[in-house]
């Protein structure tokens, strides 16, 4: 078989290069010359772990390969996916589909025989429905079908979450497309994945359910933890209390400063919106928007408040930028809140993150970036851990101690013990732990 993947993000390469690793012929396609020349180098426009060995690997097989000529790519692929972003639309918070419909109108110019079409973004419901009305319109006997193949792709362990998903979600009522879509993941019908089929709109709706019901387990935990934390109760205790119940889990039980990234935010938000235009609210999402992003502004009030009641003319040392390790996405990360604020109350702020600092010099500019934690730390008043590298992790009391100008940590991700840190001298300030 023979793939066309339109769009090279993180879900349009990984994508491409997992279905190639399966034994199909991809063809990534992007408008962007500059990153599709990387690519042909095995340079990687995103950071994540594996994927460059793995394009490599299948580049050289010769089942993978890289272009921006989307007609040729198109013109004998059995199937098309439709992997471009649908960033929030400024001001109404609805998702922009202007590249999904683009990509539509010059898919229907291209392709020649019998394809599906397969929306791999995210996008709300009756997305589907719209992209098929573009295609029959500018190809009005063309055979074709449109699906829905949402992705369930985690940054940072998404090579893994492809190779060995839960589950594959593919809406079509049509078997020829069913015929194309069971071939297509025939290699985790061997392993025994679920496959789950359903109608196009049920597919659309499932992968924004699932991320909200996600973003909505962070945040009752963070809130939990604002009660833990005047209580006196520990947070992790309770997370771990209620995770062992089977109907709830213990997965994204973790308190933090709130959740970023590049699917949340803009999938509750969109959710909202569309909940609103059909006359059926979501109550408990609207809650869960607000509530985050007061969460993530609140964050910087944890560090003034440590800090003696003011960071004017301090030295703020801030230990990781983006919005989970193993990413280089600064997307909606907590960091883009709480640095600002920081800065606004005064402090001089220098930082470090792994893989972030790219990105972040075009959103921070008003800080100083360091080349490793060490040096960020060195004379700092006050270190502020926003996101929990393992490097940083390995970073004990003694060593902290001996560069930090005074002991004051403010750790938004429960990396170091507080019976430790207290007894080392420090002034340390977690989550929902007394």
């Amino acid at each position: 078989m023979r793939i066309a993947m339109i769009g090279t993000g993180y879900v349009g390469l990984v994508s491409g290069t997992c279905f190639s690793e399966f034994g199909i012929d991809v063809v990534c396609v992007d408008k962007d010359e500059r990153k599709i020349e990387l690519l042909h180098q095995n340079v990687m426009p995103i950071y994540e772990p594996g994927l460059d060995d793995l394009v490599a690997d299948n580049v050289k097989a010769g089942r993978l390969s890289f272009t921006t000529d989307l007609k040729a790519a198109v013109k004998d692929a059995d199937a098309v996916f439709i992997a471009v972003g649908t960033p929030s639309r400024r001001g109404d918070g609805h998702a922009d589909l202007s590249y999904v419909y683009a990509a539509a109108e010059e898919i229907a110019d291209a392709m020649t025989g019998y394809t599906v079409i397969v929306t791999k973004s995210t996008v709300p419901v009756g997305t589907g429905d719209e992209v098929e009305a573009i295609i029959r319109k500018r190809r009005p006997d063309a055979q074709f079908d449109v699906v829905s193949n949402p992705e369930f792709l985690r940054e940072g362990s998404a090579i893994n979450d492809f190779m060995r998903p839960d589950r594959v979600v593919i809406g079509t009522e049509s078997d020829r497309a069913r015929t194309v879509m069971r071939q297509l993941y025939r290699v985790l019908y061997l392993i025994e994945t679920p496959i789950v089929f359903t109608s196009r709109r049920t597919s659309e709706l499932i992968k924004y359910a699932g991320n909200t019901f996600l973003a909505t387990k962070i945040t009752f935990i963070n809130e939990i933890a604002d009660l833990c934390e005047k209580v006196g109760a520990d947070v992790h205790d309770v997370a771990k209390g209620i995770g062992l119940d089977g109907r709830i889990g213990k997965k994204f039980l973790h308190p933090g400063p709130g959740y970023g990234g590049s699917c949340f935010p803009k999938d509750t938000l969109a959710l909202v919106r569309t909940a609103k235009d059909y006359g059926a609210p979501l109550r408990i999402v609207e809650t869960v928007v607000d509530v985050n992003d007061k969460r993530k502004r609140a964050m910087a009030d944890k560090v003034v408040a440590a800090c003696g009641g003011s960071v004017a003319g301090k030295t703020i040392a801030v230990l990781g930028l983006t919005f989970k390790p193993n990413t280089d996405d600064m997307r909606d990360s907590p960091s883009l809140d709480i640095v600002p604020a920081l800065v606004a109350a005064g402090a001089a702020v220098k930082a470090f993150d792994p893989e972030g600092m790219h990105e972040a010099r075009k959103m921070l500019p008003d800080i100083a970036y360091c080349d490793d934690a060490v040096s960020t730390l060195k004379g700092a008043d006050c270190l502020v851990l926003v996101t929990e590298w393992n490097e940083f992790r390995a970073l004990g009391t003694d060593r902290l101690k001996g560069l930090l100008k005074a002991p004051v940590v403010v750790d938004l991700r429960n990396v170091w013990d507080p019976a430790e840190m207290r007894a080392a001298g420090f002034t340390y300030v977690s989550i929902g732990r007394p």
